[in-house]
């Protein structure tokens, strides 16, 4: 077989000590092959399954106890949405990624949802034609136990809440005229309560919404059946509460007020002050009326004054008997003057007698004083103040710890007595004690603090951390420990197999070479080893082409 026909059918090939990815992939066998194969798929899917645990989302709770209707609706929403969702084994609770729960929320709250097992108004917008009076009622009173029912949901400690009115019907007789009712019953969420400022809000919530109903006829209840709106006449009882949250804030107004004007003198942290106030919480009333003493009656004021005069006077006849006497008087020619000092009568010829009396009634001075004292009051105040000793640094600097003197400390007890408003009368008390502080009970105060490695947010960051940690460490030890070895033995047995046939192509070749040599003394005698070594050359050009192009190429450079 001529060696330059061989040479020129054959493709030209790279170095053999260098090979590329390609040719290094045609030296394996088809075992080799497939495990290769299965190991790099084995990495992908690892590598894939270690991705997708480090993407998944983190689930939060996006609605809790829904009811069918709106766990379908919330549903169906979500898949339009192509937001990914799940539920809580156990708690029925519909999850959401975490990054997404308030995008979530919003965005079917613009779809109304979810709405809730009660209905609203929204209950009057399809009214059929021809609906009885009767029908129509009771549609509204659905809807405003159910517009009740949401309004008192938006409190923070309610979880659900019922409404049920009892409103009669109007009457034009005043006598059978009758008051609306309400009860609720309320489900709190686990660990909540409702104090009795917050019960008295929800008592006037329903009854200012439903007219002529009064405070009294509305009951609340919570879901283990406490009656939570019992005693709300003003009693005592119903304001314990409010008594006690009035005394705590004066007590710490007070504390406030020492400690601020303290504190300049000593330094914030070290003064300490206690008050405890005594509150007068009862309820009186004074009416007080006084009488001035006589006054001199041109100051007095007059009310009524009377004033009754009368006289009693007889006349006696007079004149001549006869005709002349009884005709009427002539004009008088002259006039009759009668002496001075004589009464009329008398000089008419009669007697008088006359009757005066005169009553003047004054003003009595009189004070109504009506007097209603305020209800919490301050009966006494009883008020500690410590203060720790001071420190002083000498020119050495070297601190030490001293008390206060006396004239200092007198100092700062008239100070608290003006800033507390000291009154001895009420029977107020103040104690001022200087001494030194216990540093370790305020170390252990501050150590008691949640340190920052303890925190959620904290824990939540460390979390994340180990969970990207530990995806890279199973990353590097495949790639390390498993497909670098095995694509490592792989390759050298690959170089192992190109280099055994390598050899075994030139062994027959160089044997081809002799076989033409000694064709001329013994052609016959060698035609059957010719043509075993011509068809094993053969066999190797047509499995691996490269080592027989190699050898062509060797025999052409050594011509």
């Amino acid at each position: 077989m001529d060696k330059f026909q061989l040479a020129n059918n054959m493709a030209d090939t790279s170095n053999p000590a260098n090979p590329s990815l390609t040719q290094s992939l045609a030296r394996f066998s088809p075992q080799q092959m497939l495990s290769l194969l299965v190991v790099v798929a084995a990495l992908i899917a690892i590598v894939s399954g270690a991705w997708m645990w480090g993407q998944t989302p983190d689930y939060r709770v996006l609605y809790s106890n829904l009811s069918d209707r709106d766990g379908g609706a919330i549903i169906e929403s979500l898949q339009q949405l192509n937001i990914p969702y799940k539920f809580a084994e156990g708690g029925g609770a519909l999850l959401v990624p975490s990054d997404r729960v308030h995008e979530v929320r919003l965005r079917l709250a613009s779809q109304g949802l979810p709405k809730g097992g009660t209905v609203g108004f929204e209950l009057m917008e399809n009214q059929k034609f021809g609906t009885s009076q009767f029908l129509e009622q009771i549609n509204y009173q659905r809807s405003l136990e159910g517009e009740l029912s949401r309004s008192m949901q938006t409190l923070a400690a309610v979880q659900g809440a019922r409404v049920h009115l009892a409103i009669p019907k109007p009457s034009v007789f005043v006598k059978e005229q009758q008051k609306p009712s309400a009860s609720v019953v309320l489900t709190l969420h686990p660990g909540r309560v409702l104090d009795p400022g917050q019960v008295n809000a929800i008592v006037h919530l329903i009854s200012s919404s439903i007219p002529n109903m009064p405070a009294n006829s509305v009951s609340v209840l919570d879901q283990t059946g406490n009656l939570l709106s019992a005693s709300r006449d003003g009693s005592a009882e119903s304001m314990d509460a409010t008594q006690l949250k009035y005394v705590r804030q004066i007590e710490q107004d007070y504390i406030k007020r020492i400690e601020d004007i303290v504190a300049p003198l000593t330094g914030a942290a070290n003064v300490r002050a206690q008050v405890t106030a005594d509150i007068d919480f009862s309820l009186s009333e004074q009416t007080a009326e006084t009488y001035a003493p006589n006054q001199p009656p041109n100051k007095a004021a007059i009310r009524s004054s009377q004033s009754v005069e009368s006289s009693n006077g007889t006349s006696n006849p007079g004149g001549v008997p006869g005709a002349l006497s009884n005709q009427p008087p002539v004009p008088a020619t002259a006039p009759i003057v009668a002496p001075a000092g004589t009464p009329a009568t008398a000089a008419a010829g009669g007697t008088s007698n006359m009757h005066k009396e005169a009553t003047t009634n004054y003003e009595v001075d009189r004070t109504i004083r009506h007097t209603r004292l305020p209800v919490g009051s301050i009966k006494r105040l009883s008020v500690a103040v410590l203060m720790n000793n001071r420190t002083v640094t000498d020119k050495s600097g070297k601190t030490t710890s001293r008390p206060f003197t006396a004239s200092e400390q007198a100092q700062i007890n008239t100070l608290v007595k003006s800033a507390m408003g000291f009154d001895a009368k009420r029977g107020d008390t103040l104690n001022l004690l200087n001494s030194s502080f216990n540093n370790d009970a305020l170390e252990g105060a501050a150590a008691a603090e949640i340190p920052w490695w303890k925190q959620a947010d904290t824990i939540a960051l460390a979390k994340d951390i180990l969970k990207y940690l530990l995806i890279a460490g199973i990353l590097l030890f495949l790639t390390l420990g498993i497909l670098r070895p095995a694509f490592r033995n792989l390759m050298q047995a690959a170089t192992a197999a190109t280099e055994a046939r390598a050899a075994s192509a030139e062994a027959a070749i160089h044997v081809s070479q002799h076989v033409d040599g000694a064709a001329l003394y013994g052609a016959q005698q060698a035609a059957n080893s010719y043509e075993n070594n011509l068809q094993t050359a053969k066999q190797i050009a047509q499995q691996d082409p490269k080592i027989v192009a190699t050898v062509v190429k060797e025999w052409v450079n050594a011509e």
